[in-house]
């Protein structure tokens, strides 16, 4: 049976971007738009794990905490666009397992959620390796290898290259590998992604002008090489 993730946050645009995620990744989902709502889905739903924005109308994350830990005991990662150092502190004395200032990428944050569920005893969908030729990505691990050594690659690089392995084929703009990447697509800043891919074919491709794994979509943005039926 799939482990159950109540993700609570009163931005529609991020719950659906994390629950499309968390749903790619294994997880069934439920979700609430503020603390009052989420203590009735978690009494409804009794979530594996909580996914808790921190600051929310009519009851925000703290206040959850408080009534929650007096009939749960599901693990919590809390969400915050706030950075200071005493918000963090007081939501993991309150009982937050774990913690993630936004903006935040979704892959990282399902990382997180594995994580929380291995230390809390649940088992978590099994991890993908992506493959491609002498190129691997390990989604558990958060490694890449090429040619059976690990590389370093930028939180960026990562999720780019992760988003574009894990459809092979289809053509990205800019735009849409931005939302995928960091979770948000901000205007303006859609021409960063060239950077961020001209530093990742430095890395992967055994020449960057003549790129083998990450192709250049004319009047598009970019897209990963088909597999070959021999990788399938």
């Amino acid at each position: 049976m799939s482990q159950l993730i109540l993700v609570v946050d009163d931005e529609p645009k991020l719950v659906s971007v994390v629950r499309g995620y968390l749903e790619q990744a294994g997880y069934d989902v439920v979700v609430a738009g503020n603390g009052r709502e989420a203590l009735f889905a978690a009494r409804d739903h009794q979530p594996d794990l909580i996914i808790l924005d921190m600051m929310m109308p009519v009851m925000d994350g703290l206040s959850f905490l408080r009534e929650y830990q007096k009939e749960g005991s599901a693990p919590i990662i809390a969400l915050t666009a706030r950075v200071d150092e005493t918000d963090k502190i007081l939501g993991l004395e309150m009982g937050a397992d774990d913690y993630i200032t936004k903006p935040f990428s979704p892959r990282e944050l399902t990382a997180r959620v594995r994580a929380v569920l291995r230390r809390a005893g649940g088992a978590s969908p099994e991890s993908k390796l992506l493959r491609a030729g002498d190129l691997l990505l390990d989604e558990d691990a958060h490694i890449v290898k090429l040619n059976n050594s690990e590389i370093e690659l930028t939180p960026m690089e990562y999720n780019l290259l992760h988003t574009l392995m894990s459809h092979p084929g289809r053509a990205f703009s800019r735009m849409e590998l931005l939302e995928h990447a960091q979770g948000f697509a901000y205007d303006g800043y859609e021409r960063t992604v060239d950077v961020h891919i001209k530093n990742l074919r430095k890395k992967i491709e055994a020449d960057p002008s003549q790129p083998e794994y990450v192709l250049t979509v004319f009047g598009v943005g970019y897209r990963f090489k088909a597999r070959d039926k021999s990788e399938s």
